[in-house]
């Protein structure tokens, strides 16, 4: 059985961009949703013996929507959660920062590319920045549930442009909340992905 993992952070730690009651309805609810419901349709069946990448791939190749959309809303909020510290922000540096380089022309280019994905995303759904097999970065703006997992591409890191995680603080404002989410990236988390390359 799966449970609501803690904060890796304090609920204050980014008032007032995302303030405590933020996190109550998008952590304390949101995500403790899609936990419960991934729950009930695990319990007492074999899918309970898969871990979570396995139950998003298995939802995802046999069009298992239920299972595949709370596997993954599971799998992205956790991901979520670590793409940002109280210490982060600022620019990447070492291998991060130079594939960025490499493969977006420039940080600012890859800032500006990143946040109008963000931005243009119909509906609801999530902004990653992704290696794929062959090596490259890329910006894959995927709807609703959708995560790199379930494509074999390694995710590093993500940004939530569900209404639901910023309504509460910014209203219908996306642009306003995507522009904040620069301050408080956890690079040492991206890094920590990039190294890690067997996560999918």
């Amino acid at each position: 059985m799966y449970t609501l993992p803690e904060l890796p952070y304090n609920k204050s730690a980014f008032t007032p961009f995302i303030t405590e009651e933020g996190f109550d309805y998008h952590h304390g609810k949101h995500h403790q949703s899609y936990v419960d419901k991934l729950n009930g349709i695990v319990q007492d069946t074999e899918l309970s013996e898969l871990d979570l990448f396995e139950l998003i791939k298995h939802g995802y190749n046999t069009d298992n929507m239920a299972l595949f959309n709370n596997a993954a809303q599971h799998y992205n909020h956790w991901f979520y959660w670590h793409c940002m510290s109280p210490n982060g922000g600022g620019r990447p540096q070492g291998r991060v920062a130079d594939l960025i380089k490499r493969d977006f022309g420039s940080f600012d280019q890859f800032k500006d590319l990143f946040s109008d994905a963000a931005a243009k995303l119909f509906g609801s759904g999530w902004a990653w920045l992704v290696l794929n097999e062959n090596g490259r970065l890329s910006i894959d703006p995927m709807k609703d549930a959708h995560t790199p997992v379930a494509e074999g591409k390694c995710p590093l890191l993500t940004l939530d442009v569900w209404e639901h995680a910023y309504y509460i603080d910014h209203r219908n404002q996306r642009p306003k909340f995507i522009e904040g989410f620069w301050d408080i990236i956890n690079w040492d988390f991206v890094d920590l992905n990039l190294e890690d390359t067997n996560n999918v």
